[in-house]
């Protein structure tokens, strides 16, 4: 369940690209390999591109080859929200802002150490802020 209320989030969601729009809360999908994301190397913080709520940072993304920006880790414990996707043949944990409820993507268990996990998420719901002096 989201943090904010029903009716903030229907007035964030009237700002939206329609292409954002449909990720975010429809459970889409961007193409891999499309996010300008996936060569950021500056330091930062990844925002959730609805609510601006902070979701990842820059020390716990890397390079996983899936076409999508990775992370082994949320910027913070209750970042994220999950559930169970049964979209597919085998089930997946999917995640979303825990502030908003932005569908962001799937975490994985095949990331690099130390938590083993592979947060794949849609660059486009992704606002990239970088850190000062890393403009």
């Amino acid at each position: 369940m989201p943090r904010l209320a029903p009716d903030a989030i229907a007035k964030l969601r009237e700002t939206l690209p329609e292409d954002v729009e449909r990720i975010a809360f429809f459970e889409g999908t961007e193409a891999p390999g499309c996010s300008p994301l996936n060569q950021e190397k500056r330091e930062g913080v990844y925002a959730c591109t609805v609510c601006g709520e902070t979701l990842f940072t820059s020390a716990e993304k890397y390079e996983s080859g899936s076409g999508w920006p990775s992370f082994y880790a949320p910027a913070t414990p209750d970042a994220l929200g999950t559930k169970t996707d049964f979209k597919l043949i085998m089930p997946r944990t999917e995640i979303h802002c825990a502030n908003c409820g932005a569908h962001a993507g799937h975490v994985f268990e095949d990331g690099p150490p130390p938590t083993g996990l592979r947060y794949c998420v849609n660059g486009m719901i992704l606002d990239f802020k970088p850190a000062q002096g890393e403009d």
